[in-house]
């Protein structure tokens, strides 16, 4: 029985940022992730003009063998903690948001110590996603990777990275495949504009391509891994990607879709999850709600 295809939900997100972030030194990991989820996440997704925001949060404790390097290739060095997607579905709105985000941006230093937005004027690519739930906010109950390829020519590496996306996109036990191409980080302009974070990135990693890459389970990605269609394809990648790094998540919150705020957005992470987990229907009412949207 073939599964229903939700990716063209995603096609309403014209235009996005592809943000990597680390928490902040001497933050503890717990309290990070639950600041991010909880206080920072709703101030983003009530600002004007966003249309899209979810965050990944990574285990950084588990990163070992999550994905070998192809020949030629290193580790990128990247430690990580977690990443968020900023969509918009017009440059209009884009520009409204980004005319508010200095209330946004002075909040970054509370938790975070780096990160790097990287930017897709012209979207990314969904190539297929079996999740009827369009906002999750959840555990991770599958196998879900972030996959980052660096290379030295554009070109070449987005193209590589196609490849691999189509591929994975036909294998038994695949649940969702994203592709992001951004276009170069330049480090004379660092995004975003967030004052006492680092935004400077080393030059390996100036070039990138990201999937995004979920299977039912672990076991079904390692047989791919090491199936003949990868191997030739990863033999293919030498020159054209020069390092890699993947990164296990372990959590995904979608804050607002389409420009309509999710619990989540409203509320913050556990406390939407509080509520659907003890069916407080009556916490999601219109009358409940407007006192947690904005007045006009």
């Amino acid at each position: 029985m073939t599964k229903p295809d939700y990716s063209e939900r995603d096609s309403n997100i014209k235009l996005l940022t592809y943000t990597i972030l680390r928490r902040r030194e001497g933050v503890p990991t717990d309290l990070f992730h639950h600041y991010w989820s909880d206080a920072h996440g709703p101030l983003c997704a009530r600002l004007p003009g966003l249309g899209y925001y979810v965050q990944y949060h990574f285990s950084r404790e588990q990163s070992a063998n999550l994905w070998p390097l192809p020949p030629g290739a290193q580790a990128d060095g990247s430690v990580l903690d977690g990443m968020v997607e900023i969509g918009f579905s017009s440059t209009k709105n884009q520009a409204k948001f980004q005319k508010a985000s200095p209330l946004l941006f002075k909040d970054e230093r509370n938790f975070i110590g780096e990160d790097a937005a990287y930017d897709l004027p012209d979207g990314s690519r969904t190539l297929v996603d079996h999740d009827a739930n369009a906002v999750p906010n959840a555990p991770e109950t599958a196998y879900r990777l972030l996959l980052h390829l660096h290379g030295p020519a554009l070109k070449p590496l987005r193209a590589a990275a196609t490849r691999l996306a189509e591929s994975l996109a036909g294998q038994a036990g695949i649940l969702k495949v994203r592709l992001h191409l951004p276009e170069p980080y330049d480090n004379s302009q660092p995004t975003p504009e967030a004052p006492d974070v680092r935004h400077r990135l080393p030059a390996q990693l100036l070039t990138t391509a990201a999937l995004e890459i979920r299977w039912e389970n672990r076991l079904l990605a390692e047989a791919y891994l090491r199936s003949a269609e990868y191997q030739k394809l990863a033999a293919g990648f030498e020159g054209e990607v020069t390092s890699l790094g993947a990164f296990l998540v372990q959590d995904v919150i979608v804050f607002i879709r389409d420009g309509v705020l999710t619990t989540a957005g409203q509320r913050g992470g556990r406390p939407a999850r509080l509520i659907e987990q003890i069916g407080a229907l009556n916490q999601t009412s219109a009358e409940v709600l407007g006192y947690f949207l904005p007045r006009a």
